[in-house]
């Protein structure tokens, strides 16, 4: 893989194929390194998550063209090696938390996606993508869960820092671009 073009984007157009299983079978165990490595990756690389979490669903029976997607994730790295997390040395304590989902994603099983990162001052602590145990009938529903998710991730940490005696003197703030899920959390 070192000969290969670079590209710009870390998953190819549309997530439809991934869940087509006409696709000729692949190498198993080389698929399976190869999407350890990238997982390992997402530690410092946040921008390939998604990509990785995408193509981590096929492990078990991977295709040819599973195969393909993920050496365009390597052919994406290629093109930005520099790209990654940056912690600087000064840096404030507030928690900050912002927290989203993608409605109904999943072709096969119609559940949504819960996104959430956290930081603590510029610094990116926490992040998670995950597919929500229940099928959502509205977005709103769907962004108001991942707000619960976001808001326990939020108090763990600050928990912890509690725990480790560190004050935080803003308290934390939660981030969401759903005016109905923002509405109903202030309700509850």
């Amino acid at each position: 893989m070192i000969n290969i073009k670079p590209c710009q984007t870390p998953l190819m157009s549309g997530i439809k194929p991934l869940f087509d299983t006409n696709n000729p079978p692949s190498n198993v165990e080389s698929y399976r390194r190869l999407i350890g490595k990238l997982l390992y990756l997402t530690n410092s690389r946040p921008d390939i998550n998604y990509s990785v979490y995408l193509l981590s669903q096929f492990v078990q029976t991977p295709t040819t063209y599973h195969h393909q997607v993920a050496q365009h994730i390597l052919r994406y790295i290629k093109a930005v090696p520099g790209r990654g997390l940056f912690f600087p040395k000064e840096n404030d304590l507030q928690i900050k938390g912002f927290g989203d989902s993608d409605w109904a994603t999943c072709p096969e099983t119609r559940c949504s996606i819960t996104g959430y990162c956290v930081f603590l001052g510029n610094s990116l602590i926490s992040r998670k993508s995950k597919k929500q145990n229940i099928v959502s009938r509205s977005s709103s529903k769907a962004e108001y869960m991942a707000l619960a998710t976001t808001s326990c991730e939020i108090q763990w940490i600050s928990y912890i820092l509690r725990d480790l005696c560190t004050q935080l003197h803003p308290p934390p703030v939660l981030y969401c671009d759903n005016q109905l899920a923002r509405h109903i959390a202030q309700n509850t």
